[in-house]
């Protein structure tokens, strides 16, 4: 049973990486397309606009991690939406404070508005998808009644 959960793990990881990579298309994507059609330098329509990007990614990853990664632990109750809502608004204040405070340190050596603004997202989306993943494994998504039966063995 240790080894089908050890391999499981990677797996996992990789599967959500995947999903990931669409959903960092989603989220810079869409930040981009708000800086195109709305170009700001204003902190709170960054924030909006950060906040925006990234909600549209994680309903995307919530519909094919509790598809394909998180299958076996997905069962789709009120408890696991409210948690994955739960664990979403802390990934979004990673985001968003990562966001954020690189884009104000990244202007303070004058970099330019693009590059400093995909910098900035690069980073939030980074630790934002690490802080994500392992909630989603360990809080949202965890086998409760399987564990429970394996500590019983």
């Amino acid at each position: 049973m240790a080894q089908n959960k050890q391999k499981r793990g990677p797996m996992q990881f990789l599967q959500f990486g995947v999903i990931g990579f669409a959903n960092a298309a989603i989220d810079i994507g869409t930040l981009n397309l708000l800086l195109i059609l709305f170009h700001t330098d204003d902190r709170g329509m960054l924030l909006l606009y950060n906040t925006i990007s990234y909600i549209l990614a994680v309903v995307n990853s919530y519909y094919w991690n509790a598809s394909i990664t998180f299958k076996r632990s997905a069962k789709g109750s009120n408890r696991q939406r409210i948690l994955f809502i739960v664990q979403g608004l802390v990934s979004l204040g990673v985001s968003n404070l990562v966001f954020l405070g690189a884009n104000e340190l990244l202007q303070l050596i004058g970099t330019n508005n693009w590059l400093r603004y995909n910098v900035a997202k690069g980073l939030a989306m980074f630790l934002s998808f690490l802080a994500s993943f392992f909630m989603v494994k360990y809080f949202v998504f965890r086998d409760y009644g399987k564990r429970y039966i394996d500590e019983k063995n």
